[in-house]
Formats: C-alpha cells, structure tokens, sequence
C-alpha cells in the first residue's frame, strides 16, 4: 500500500519534492544510463575506426569525415531512443503548487518561471543532440540544442552548453552565417563557466573551418588541455601542427608533431607526424631529414607507407628548389605505392603539376589521368586537375605523335649500323625493364605465400604470367586500371585498330544526330570514317613480326619509302596544327603554340589547312601585340588563298569593330531577331538573319539564326528552303542543341510526311501551335473546326502550372460535382499541354449540357474564386484533337464567338438525368482509355515536348 501511495505521489501530473526526486532518479539510473553506455560504445568505435585523410588539415570532430559517419550508428540511435524514451516518461512541466504566504525572492520567480523542473532531465536532452551530432545528423542534433536553448533559458550553464553544439552543428553544416550570429550573441552575454569548456571546442572549430588559423590555436590549446582521450589528444596535437606549419611557425609545428609521437597513438597516426616533421624542419636539417626519412624506408612496418615517405622526400627537395631529386622522389614513391589511396593521389598531383611547369605535357598527362581517380571530387585543386587532364587528353597525342614521327625520321636518315645499334639498346632496355618486373613479381609472390596470403595455385599461375615474353603484368597492382603500362598498351591497341576516337557516347556513329545523312556525300563519309580508313586490311607483304623483341618489330615502323615518308609527314602536320591551336586558344602558352605553327607554315607548305595556320598565326601574334608579324600573315593569306572564308572574315571593314564587340553586338542582333519572331514580325527575322549571315557568318549564334530563318520561310511557304536550313545546321552544327530540332523536321521529310503550321509564335502560348509532320496518305484527319451541337463535348480549364493551386482546384471541382450531380458522372482528367495544364470535365452529351454545367459552376462563390485564374472553354471532343496543334487557343476563341455563342439554349435543367449505360460504348471507351493510357507513357517528343525545348534553347 506504501509502495503505491508513493507511485502515486510520484506522477509528471505532480510537481513535488517527492516526484522531481524520483522521476530524477529513475530517469538517471534506468533509461539514461543504458543511452549513456551505448554512446560510449558508438564513441569508442568512431574513435578507433576512424581513418584520416592527412594529406589535408584534419577535422577537429571524427564525425566530419564523411567515411566515419556511419561508424557506431547503431550505438548512437540506441542513445537517442532511450534519451526519447527518458523524456517521454519523465518531462516534469506542471508548475509547482507555491505557498501565498512566503515571499517569492529572484531565485524563486526564476525558478517557477522554468520549462522543464526534472532536474536531470538536461542531460537526457544533451546526450541526445550528442547523439545525433556523432552520427552526423546535423540538422536534427541542431533542432535539439536550438529546443534545448529555449527550454532552459532560465538556466546559465544548461543554456550555455546548448547554444555551444548550437553553433557547432551549424558549423558542420556550412551554415557559417547562423553559427556566427549564436557565437556573437552569446559573446555579448555572459557566459557561466560551466559552459566554457563546450565553448572552446566550438570556437576552436568554427575558426578552423573558416581557414582563420591564428584564432584557433589559443582556443586549441585549451581543447587539447581538457582532452581526457588520449587519440583524440594526439588527434588534436596534429591538428595543431597542421595549423602552425601554415601559418609558418614551424618550431611549434615541430613541438606539436612531437607530442603526437611521444602519445604512442596508432602507428598510422604516428607515422603521419613524423612525415610532417620533414615539413616543419629548418633548412640546416635538411640532410638529416632526408637520411632518416630513407631510413624508415628500409623499415618492414612502414613497407604500406613508401608513397608518403618518398612524397616527403621530394617535398624536402622541393623546399630548396632542387626540382630533379624531387621528380626523382615522387616517381620512386609512385612506382613503390602500394595502396593507391588519397596519398599516391596527391602525389601524382605534385608530380604532374612540376612536369606541367617543365612543359613536359605527355608526364603530366601519365600523373593527373592516374591522381585523378584516386582523389576526392571536394578538393579545392580538383577542378584545376580535372581541366588540365581534359586539354593533356587533348593535346599529348598529337605532341607525342610529332615526337615519334621526328624519332622515325631521324632513325630513316641514319646508316643501317647506327640504326640497328639505336634498335638494339632499345631492346636491352626493354629486357631489362622486364627483368626487374619478373623480380618483383616474384618477391611479392613469395611474401604472398609466406604471410599465407591468397591461393598458392593462384600465385604460381602470376609467376608463369610473368615468365611469358607478352605478358603485361608488368606493375604490382592487380587491377586493370591501376597498371598504366596495360591501360597504355590498352590505349595503343585501340587506336590501331579504330583510330583516334573522341571520348564520346555513340563514338562509332558518324552523324550523332537524329537524322541519317542520307544526303551527304558517300565520298564525304569515306573520307570522314576513321573505321574505315583503320580497318584496311594490309597486304600480306605488310605485316610486321609483333615481337617487341626483334629489330623487325622496330624497323616495320620506320619510314624508309616515299610512300611511308609521306604518311609520316601527315601525321607531323596533323599533330603541329592541332598541337599549336590547343597551346593558343586552351593553355595560352603562345610560345609553344608559335614553335608548333611556323614549323608548319615554314616546312609543310602542301598542308591542306594551311589558310588555318596563317589564320591562327595572324591571332597569334594580334594577341602578343607584334602587328609585323600578324600583317605578314594577313597579307599571305590574301595572296594565296583570296576566296577562303578567313581571308573575307579578315578583309571586312568591320573586322576591328567585331573583334572588340562582335560577341555583343551578335548578342543584341539575335536578341531583336528573337523578339521580332515572337511577334511574327518576319521581315525584320528576314533582315536580321541576312545581316548575320553577311556580317557574322561564324558567329555564336549563327545556328540559332539558320533556325530562326528556316521557320520564317515555313511560315512564307518555302518549304525547300525550310529544309535546307535545317541541313545546313546538322552539317556545320552537329552538336548544337538546337540540331536535334532541326533532325526531327528534315526525318520526318525524309520519311515522306509534309510541313504546315502557319504562325509559329513562341511567346505567346495562347497563340501556339504545335509544328505539324502529316503524311500525304492521312485523309481521315479533320482538318478544321467543326460547328456540331449535338455531340460530344467537354468543359475545359486551362492554366499554367505555376499560377494557382492544381490540388487545391481538383479538389473543390470533384467536391462540387459530388454534392450537385449525383445521377451523373463526370470524369477529370488533368493534360500536360506543351507549358500549359488542361483539366477536362468530360460526360457532357452536347453544348447545351456544358455550359450549363459552366454556368452554374462558376456562380458557385467558393470554386470561382480559383476559376478567375484559368481559362475556361467549352469544346467538342473531335474538335480538341486540332486545339494545339493544327490551331490555336485564341483560334478557337474566334470560332466559339462565331458559331456557338450566339446559340440559344433550352432552360430547362439537362444534367439531372442519369446518363443512359451503353455496355458497347463503355467497352469502347475502356479501350480507347487504354490506348490513351499507353500513349501518355510514351510521350511523343516532336510534338508534345517541342515548344517547351525550343524555346529554352533559343532564349539561352
């Protein structure tokens, strides 16, 4: 009986002594407790599964590491269920019963002026936005602390902690803006001293991420100093050093490294400060540094770390400028790498940046297509990589094809002694190379099977690999793309056998676009076919041994004949003139472009793009300010080549004005054209579009002129030069947006269907209608309106979507036929009309029913409100097949004015009967639903989605 009456007593519904103890107590050492334990658990595994990146300035919280957020998940949402449960069961709100005859003091309104009067109730409500923190759930934790701050206002410390993660996860999150307005708020309040510790953390990390060093490293200091976990700690020490080293005080960047050793954390946390230490160094250490680095090289436990080792061999290097032992470190940490993670990655990337520097661009290209694979898209470097590996991809073929040619050439001119001697080293090297990879092989092979590693079949079938003469598993790494010799040969034998290829979709095709290029030149397409230039099958007296090891593999390649010579010297032209645009117009490196095209112009005078390269020399030197050199060229283009499109671009007595403004004088010529066509104002599309064509002929926009102006001549009923329009944009422009419109039009002329519209007016969506493809053979299509009263018909609401609500519409139409129209049924359907929204009211069996219908709708008060924001439109059912289409929505406005609003309409109420059940009918509608059904699945793009495509490329 106690027991109950002190259960009773202890009700949330009370707020006594006796009940915020107990509920206190139990809320402690029940469901509190077992959350706290599994927090612990869920910590202790993210601390020690964790895995830093330390090639950038570590996180301070393991829980911004996007790979660790997963880590101990299941521990932290047991957290936060038992904190749920903990608050759920014991929340004391009620306030308490107050004696009127005792004076309420400044503690005592205070304390009755609280939300919460559990006094331990805080920690369940801090445990769990802890919680929901280390699982990475920032916006919720941030959702907790922010409730917390309210309900504990009252409250200094419990205050204080909230408003600390407050700010912390908003931090995490990026919001730097609301993290710093909960920071400059509670600086200027006052902040109890419970909260400091929760405060230095948060400032510690909220100047970290803002790159504003120099603040962190007092509020650092503090963190470390109250850091009870020895990994964190050390964690915290590195952070430091990190921090120290960049803002160039590398004697405390060396202290802070050091107490990270002196911690004994994991090894891999250990090894990576004494890796920073060679960055923290003073110059008089350098041959110290370097001696002990390549002593930790020898060492068997740091065999996983030889890429980092090397790294900061040749950052060393790099620190005194010496850039040929740096290269020298970085390749041999390269090759020794044997994880290929983010460390290799940045490796490469310093690599390639000094052989990018050097000029050496087929090195660098070997470094970023490897570095970028294996770093983390969320670099700030990433984007530079990305681009400078897409121009390499670009460039170094056609650079290392003038190398190789040159090589070739060269070895034709030597005697047959001097030849074969080059051939043979060539050969010794290559064995050697072999040689020294079968070693590896077999060492690793060996350790393979001494750690117990893997199937011993399966190793020695890798050593019988090896021993063959072609074999390619020549590097250490297992996979495919982690072997550049077989990823280059890979490469080598592609082109052999299909040419250099674009890295594109559907590379095999040659007219990407929708239209077969039926009307092209067969020559043409010959000519243009890599595939079938490739793919010629040579002579038998024209196969080479494809043994590597022979001198005749070599000799095949060397151009000895005239015919050879002359295929080399092709090849060298190709290269100089591709290689020299890129070096102008994508790297800007104007010297090399200027070595590459003059060499061209000078010594391959039977070039056939030689108005090209007299062209680009002519920007060339206009851009390096030397107008001799730039009118030299001008002038021989004019001499030798009069009639070409670059020598009438350049003789335009416009040519200066186009050069500074032509882009925006273009801009605004298209602009006016664009805007005259919206209004079918087609004599100035005309002019327009002749003045681009005379003026700016290879201008930015001439594609969307040829567009413009094919449709003008559609409008004028010149067909043929509609069509050729359209031909000449999937010639010149085949990857163009707009070419895929301009292929839907000439297929469906090729496939025998016909043209009319009439006014295309894209601005004006009441006006549209939709570009008509017909065969000749259609004769059952109605072709105009029709004035039927005693048929089907329908009540239509048209809107664009975005100007009311749909739901909300749909809504009270299908409320208001419920309520009114009980012996019928009515059905809604909601179309999708090319950037317009229909809903149809269909079941009406004449004019007369639909607009009585309408009449009564709209004189209701709560439906009209929505209705003023449509359109709405009485219409037959064989007549909406041509709305859209064939004509237009104010067309039919015209012919309901003309026909069917003078019509009068018997008074007598029609919707009141039930409709009559036709069995065949409504099997005939199930299937014509059906058929609808499937068609709206399959929606038909040169109809239903062709305004709404067009018009966004042609205002781009």
């Amino acid at each position: 009986m106690a027991a109950l009456l002190v259960i009773s007593g202890c009700s949330t519904s009370k707020n006594t002594s006796q009940s915020r103890w107990w509920h206190s107590f139990n809320a402690r050492y029940n469901t509190y407790y077992n959350g706290s334990m599994a927090y612990i658990e869920g910590y202790i595994e993210k601390e020690q599964s964790n895995k830093d990146n330390f090639t950038e300035l570590l996180p301070l919280f393991a829980v911004a590491n996007k790979n660790s957020r997963e880590i101990g998940k299941s521990n932290f949402e047991r957290t936060i269920e038992k904190c749920e449960k903990a608050i759920k069961i014991h929340s004391i709100k009620r306030r308490p019963v107050w004696d009127k005859k005792r004076k309420k003091t400044e503690r005592d309104i205070s304390w009755l002026n609280r939300h919460e009067y559990n006094p331990f109730l805080w920690k369940a409500w801090l445990l769990m936005g802890k919680a929901q923190f280390q699982e990475g759930k920032f916006e919720e934790a941030s959702s907790t602390f922010s409730y917390m701050s309210k309900l504990y206002a009252e409250q200094p410390p419990i205050y204080g902690k909230a408003r600390a993660w407050l700010a912390r996860c908003y931090t995490e999150l990026g919001w730097i803006y609301d993290a710093e307005d909960v920071i400059t708020k509670m600086r200027r309040d006052s902040m109890d001293w419970r909260a400091v510790g929760e405060w230095n953390c948060t400032y510690a990390d909220y100047y970290l991420k803002q790159g504003r060093f120099e603040e962190a490293i007092p509020y650092l200091r503090n963190v470390i100093k109250r850091e009870t976990r020895k990994i964190q700690k050390a964690r915290e020490w590195f952070i430091m050093g990190q921090i120290c080293n960049s803002c160039n005080k590398k004697k405390d960047a060396y202290k802070a490294y050091r107490k990270v050793i002196s911690l004994n954390p994991p090894y891999e946390l250990e090894f990576n400060a004494r890796i920073a230490q060679t960055e923290a160094m003073t110059v008089c250490s350098t041959k110290q540094m370097v001696n002990k680095l390549k002593h930790m090289a020898f060492s068997d436990k740091n065999r996983e770390y030889l890429d980092q080792i090397y790294y900061a061999i040749g950052n060393i290097y790099i620190s005194q400028k010496d850039t040929i032992n740096a290269t020298i470190a970085y390749e041999k940490g390269a090759k020794m790498s044997m994880r290929n993670g983010i460390e290799k990655g940045v490796l490469l990337l310093h690599l390639g940046n000094i052989y990018w520097e050097k000029e050496k661009f087929s090195d660098a290209r070997r470094c970023y297509s490897e570095a970028i694979g294996l770093l983390d898209k969320e670099r700030n470097d990433y984007e530079q990589l990305s681009e400078r590996s897409k121009i390499l991809d670009e460039l170094v073929p056609y650079t290392d094809a003038v190398d190789l040619q040159d090589s070739l050439q060269s070895l034709a001119k030597m005697s047959e002694s001097e030849r074969n001697n080059i051939i043979d080293k060539k050969i010794y090297i290559l064995k050697k190379k072999q040689k020294e990879a079968r070693i590896d092989s077999l060492t690793e092979a060996t350790e393979r099977m001494t750690q117990g590693r893997g199937n011993v079949d399966n190793n020695y079938s890798q050593m019988a690999d090896v021993n063959q003469p072609g074999s390619t598993n020549i590097a250490n790494d297992t996979w495919y793309f982690y072997n550049p010799l077989a990823i280059s040969n890979g490469k080598e034998t592609f082109q052999k056998q299909w040419g250099k290829r674009e890295n594109v979709d559907d590379w095999q095709r040659i007219n990407k676009t929708i239209v077969k290029a039926d009307y092209t030149d067969n020559d043409n397409k010959k000519d243009n076919d890599s595939i079938i230039i490739d793919n010629k099958k040579p002579d038998s007296k024209e196969k080479i041994v494809n043994d590597p090891y022979k001198r005749e593999y070599y000799l095949g390649s060397i151009p000895m004949t005239d015919e050879q010579l002359n295929a080399s010297n092709m090849t060298i032209e190709d290269g100089l003139f591709n290689s020299g645009v890129i070096f102008k117009d994508k790297l800007g490196n104007m010297k090399l472009s200027e070595k590459y095209l003059t060499r061209l112009a000078n010594n391959y005078k039977d070039f056939k793009k030689m108005p090209d390269v007299y062209y680009h020399l002519f920007l060339l030197y206009s851009g390096i300010g030397n107008k001799t050199m730039a009118n030299k060229y001008l002038s021989m283009l004019q001499r030798d080549f009069p009639k070409n499109e670059w020598t009438e671009l350049l003789s335009d007595p416009y040519y200066a004005e186009n050069a500074k403004y032509g882009v925006h004088i273009e801009d605004s010529l298209y602009a006016a054209t664009y805007d005259a066509f919206k209004i079918n104002d087609l004599e100035v599309v005309k002019k327009n579009s002749e003045l681009s064509k005379s003026r700016f002929p290879m201008g930015y926009n001439r594609d969307k002129f040829l567009f413009i102006d094919g449709l003008r001549q559609l409008n004028e009923g010149d067909v043929i030069g509609c069509i050729k329009n359209m031909k000449d944009i999937l010639e010149k422009y085949p990857k163009s947006g707009i070419s895929e419109m301009a292929g839907m039009i000439v297929k469906g002329v090729n496939n025998g269907r016909k043209l009319h519209g009439g006014k295309l007016d894209i601005g004006d969506i009441w006006n549209r209608r939709n570009l008509v493809l017909e065969k000749d053979s259609d004769s059952n299509i109605v072709k105009t309106f029709t004035n039927e009263r005693d048929v089907n018909f329908m009540f239509m609401l048209v809107y664009k979507s975005d100007t009311l609500n749909e739901n909300q519409l749909l809504y009270d139409i299908a409320k208001y036929n419920f309520s009114n129209y009980l012996v019928r049924n009515f059905d809604i359907n909601i179309i999708e009309d090319s950037g317009l929204r229909r809903m149809e009211i269909g079941g009406f069996r004449n004019y007369d029913e639909a607009l009585q219908y309408a009449r009564k709708l709209y004189s209701d008060k709560p439906v009209s409100k929505e209705l003023n924001k449509c359109r709405n439109i009485i219409i037959s059912e064989n007549n909406i097949q041509l709305l859209g289409k064939k004509f237009s929505y104010n067309d039919y406005d015209n012919f309901y004015e003309k026909y069917f609003a003078p019509l009068k309409i018997t008074a007598q109420p029609l919707l009141i009967d039930p409709e009559p059940i036709d069995p065949d009918k409504q099997m005939q509608e199930q299937e014509i639903m059906k058929e609808k059904d499937q068609k709206e699945k399959k929606p038909q793009k040169n109809e239903d989605n062709f305004y709404d495509d067009l018009e966004k490329i042609l205002n781009e």
